[in-house]
This record gives structure tokens, C-alpha cells and sequence, in this order.
């Protein structure tokens, strides 16, 4: 093992677009850093056990890319950070490009997980692209009002055209050199997105978790959330989900009854619930526990379907889902070494207002940006089947485009639709792109579910949750995921073989 494989057990791990799209609430943030960590455990033992490769420990490296690619008389640049792990490769072999989404990348990102795994099978060179905007990859004003309209996916599939030149000329590549590309969740989408607008530069792709349809009201969210709730196959029943459902339920009759104080005692909140607002970020902060839970199934120690689930039906004989729901808090904020549940919007605001960076971790600012002017993607519940409080409604999170960037809520419709219309939405009609989802992820409901031709496959994992299939392979990992990681590697195989035959 190398001397500075030591240092991953004491610094953030980034493995950007395993831990993406996600909502902007305290509580999830909190729980994709706990995910997070337990990540960073798996690549430290996963590297331990099967080493690095036969090269250099990888470092940052930084190229200046366009701010702007589409206005020539714009030459202002930014820093792009990237990683190049050559240990595996051959002059022959193929490249495998991971792509960076709304989270800064490591090292890690070119020498643990399943891509890494298929690169050493596959003689390839291993290259990571942080995404613009995100980490370091962002001039020191970058997160201005007048600045950051330079953050799109489309600036970002061009980044990823002038980083393929950039790598080509600096190993001498050949059309020998076949690319594919890797990504996890929106960098899922941003992977099919290259491979369908620049296919001259990228033989095929594969995108895992990729919620390729945008969506203002993502009601479907918590609709699957709401089934993996039930679902026996992760540790769920149908008696959890209404326990969830009714605990919910109390505490929105709580809230409309007036019983501010009450609540805040029984859900130790730091401060007063007498705002509105405040009301409003109690129960998101809530909801985050079970979202984050069945987005992240298994990704995290403690953090099961099976383990909210047991604390919401089992034991306790005569305690009401209110009550339950309150343990469910509890343990939650002992596996945080929290004392109290931040629930104050307006410090949740500021922080999304403030421009300070922060070269490591989920770029909140800049991913609340992105759903403002692309995306949507908002997670709400005023559906009758949604499990939790109405109180997540899509107006109050469509407020958020124009407190923090003077974006008004009108104007975010017609920018989900103008992304539909670019990329395709599910219905891209590219070729050599491979979809990959589970079904109790609930981005799967804007993935690509079914062949939809020949070389546009997908493959949909019975049991697993966020970018399971783009993790090392673990010996405890379900029979499921086992067979769709066959699956990846066999049609990356066969991706590599057509290319020979057609390059050579």
C-alpha cells in the first residue's frame, strides 16, 4: 500500500455523482456526508485489499478551460480540476472518462469503483473531470449573481469536449484509443448527454442512476419513496409505510392546532417553530430522514429501509406513529452527535445566499442554481399518496429561485421544458448508451427503464438504491447487483470489440 492511501481515513471523500441530486435540506446534506465518510471507508479497505495499480498515486491537476465556450469575445477562463490514473493503461488501450457532477472529486475518483475495476480489466486509462462551478473547479468570484449564469450542463458537456482534446494530445492518442464515459446520477445524465451530442469523441456510455427527464414537479420522488417504504424485499412493509404516514399526519394536525411548543419539544428543535417558515423546515428536516434513508439504502452504517423501518412498527407495544416518529429523530440526531434539529429557514437561506467557496464537498448554491435553470426536480408531497407533509409544496421551493438568485418562478417551467427538448428527455435516441437504475432509487421514475433500441440499453436492479452498481464490488453485495455488474462489464467488453473492429 502506498504511504498516501493513509491519508483518505482523515480526509473528505468526494466521489462526486455517487452521493447527487439531492435535496438542499440540512438533514439530507447530513446525510450524504455520513454516506459519504462510510464510502471513504470502502475505497481505504477496498485499496488495501487490491492496491492501486502499477502507477503514481494520482494529484490534482488543473486545466484552464473557456468561462464561456459559446461567446468567442469572452476570454475569461477558470480552473478545471481533473485526476489521471495511467497504472492500468496501455498505448492501445481504451479511456475511461468518470465524470464529475455537483460535488468536488478526488483521487478517488480514478481508483476506486466499478469503472476503476473494468479499467484494470481493460488495460485503460482512467481520467476524472470535475465539474465547472463545483470543488475547485471555480474562479474566486465564480458564485456571484452576475457570474454564475456560467454554470450549465451544456458549458459543462463542452469542458468535457476541450478535456478529450486535452487528454488526446498530452498521451498522443490515436482513434485505437477508444473512449466510454462513466457517471452517477446527473453526471448519469451528463455521461448519456456527451455520448448523444458529441459522438464523434466518445465511443459509448454508461449512466447509472441518470434522471435524464427534468422535471418541475417531481411528485414521483416520494412515490417511490413511499413504495420502497413497503417493500419487504429491503426490510419494508405496508405497516411502516402508514406508520409513517400517520406520524406525519399528526404532526401537520399539531402544526394547524397551534402545539408550536409541543412539537418543538418533542422534535428538539434548536429554536421556536413560531414562523411559518420555520413549521415548514421542521417537516422537510423530517421527511429528509426517510428520503435520504431509501436514496441511500445500505450506502451508509445504520442507514437501512429495514433500520427506520424496525423503529417505526417494531417493539414498543401502544406507542402512536407521533411517538415513533420522535425516535425516529432521536436516533437520527444520535448517529450526528447532534443535540437539537436545526430548523430555522432563515439561517437555511443565508447559507445558500452566501458566495464563499468551499472546495470540497456538494455545492449546494451552485446545485440549487441548476434546478432553478434547468432541471426542477422538485421533491414535493402535496400528492394524497405522498407520505409525508403537504407542507412540501412546490410553490415554497420555487420561492428559493427568487430569494436567493432573483430568478422568478414563472421562468422555471418553460427552463425544464427547453432541457426536455434538448437532450430528449427518456427518449434520447442516441446509441451505445447503457442505463442503469434500481428500483428503490427514487430518481429511477426520470430514468431510461427499458431498451429503447437495440444500442440503447437498460438494466434495472431489483433491491438497490442510488449508484449501487458504480461502487467497488463488495462480497456481501445481493445476488441482483452481482448479475448487472456482469451485465456492465459484458457490454463494455462488447463496446471495446465493435471499436476494435471498426477502428482497425
Amino acid at each position: 500500500m502506498k504511504p498516501a492511501l493513509l491519508r483518505c481515513c482523515f480526509a473528505l471523500f468526494a466521489l462526486s455523482g455517487f452521493l447527487s441530486l439531492a435535496r438542499s435540506g440540512k438533514v439530507f446534506r447530513q446525510i450524504k456526508e455520513h454516506v459519504r465518510w462510510s464510502q471513504e471507508l470502502r475505497a481505504h479497505k477496498h485499496l488495501q485489499l487490491y492496491g492501486v495499480g502499477g502507477g503514481p498515486w494520482p494529484k490534482a491537476e488543473t486545466l484552464r478551460q473557456p468561462l464561456d465556450h459559446f461567446n468567442r469575445q469572452n476570454n475569461a477562463t477558470f480552473p478545471q480540476r481533473f485526476f489521471v490514473n495511467d497504472g492500468f493503461w496501455h498505448p492501445q488501450g481504451p479511456v475511461f472518462l468518470f465524470i464529475g457532477g455537483e460535488s468536488s472529486i478526488s483521487e478517488y475518483s480514478v481508483l476506486s469503483g466499478h469503472h476503476v475495476d473494468m479499467a484494470q480489466r481493460y488495460s485503460a486509462l482512467v481520467v476524472a473531470l470535475e465539474h465547472r462551478y463545483y470543488g475547485a473547479s471555480i474562479n474566486p468570484d465564480g458564485l456571484s449573481l452576475e457570474n454564475i449564469r456560467f454554470l450549465s450542463s451544456q458549458q459543462a458537456l463542452a469542458d468535457l469536449s476541450s478535456f478529450h482534446l486535452y487528454i488526446t494530445r498530452r498521451f498522443n492518442l490515436t482513434r485505437n484509443n477508444t473512449w466510454l464515459c462513466f457517471g452517477g446520477s446527473y453526471p448519469g445524465s451528463l455521461s448519456a448527454w456527451f455520448r448523444l451530442k458529441f459522438p464523434h469523441l466518445v465511443f459509448a456510455a454508461v449512466a447509472s442512476s441518470a434522471p435524464v427527464r427534468a422535471q418541475l414537479d417531481f411528485t414521483g420522488y416520494n412515490k417511490v419513496v413511499a413504495e420502497s417504504l413497503s417493500n419487504p424485499v429491503v426490510g419494508g412493509s405496508e405497516k411502516c409505510r402508514q406508520a409513517v404516514s400517520a406520524g406525519f399526519r399528526a404532526v401537520d394536525a399539531k402544526l394547524k392546532a397551534g402545539n408550536l411548543s409541543e412539537l418543538q419539544k418533542d422534535f428538539l428543535s434548536c429554536g421556536s417553530l413560531v414562523l411559518p417558515e420555520d413549521q415548514s423546515e421542521l417537516v422537510s428536516n423530517l421527511a429528509d430522514i426517510f428520503m435520504g434513508t431509501v436514496q441511500y439504502n445500505h450506502e451508509g452504517a445504520g442507514y437501512d429501509i429495514a433500520a427506520v423501518c424496525d423503529i417505526m412498527v417494531g417493539g414498543g407495544e401502544g406507542e402512536s406513529s407521533y411517538t415513533r416518529l420522535t425516535h425516529v429523530l432521536k436516533d437520527y440526531l444520535a448517529r450526528m452527535a447532534l443535540s437539537c434539529l436545526d430548523c430555522s429557514f432563515q439561517k437555511s437561506l443565508l447559507e445558500l445566499q452566501s458566495t464563499r467557496l468551499d472546495p470540497v464537498g456538494v455545492g449546494e448554491r451552485q446545485w440549487v442554481y441548476q434546478t432553478c435553470t434547468e432541471f426542477g426536480y422538485y421533491q414535493t408531497c402535496e400528492d394524497p399518496l405522498c407520505p409525508f407533509s403537504s407542507l412540501l409544496s412546490l410553490s415554497s421551493q420555487l420561492q428559493l429561485c427568487s430569494q436567493v438568485f432573483g430568478i422568478s418562478s414563472a421562468s422555471v417551467g418553460p427552463a425544464v421544458t427547453f432541457t426536455n427538448e434538448f437532450y430528449g428527455a427518456d427518449h434520447p435516441k442516441s446509441s451505445r448508451i447503457l442505463f442503469v437504475n434500481g428500483d428503490i432509487d427514487p430518481w429511477h421514475a426520470l430514468g431510461v427503464l427499458k431498451d429503447r433500441s437495440h444500442s440503447e440499453r437498460a438494466i434495472l436492479i431489483n433491491g438497490t438504491a442510488h449508484c449501487a452498481d458504480m461502487n467497488p464490488t463488495q462480497p456481501q453485495d445481493p445476488p441482483p447487483l452481482t448479475l448487472a455488474r456482469q451485465q456492465i462489464d459484458k457490454q463494455v467488453g462488447d463496446w471495446l470489440e465493435a471499436a476494435r473492429k471498426e477502428f482497425s
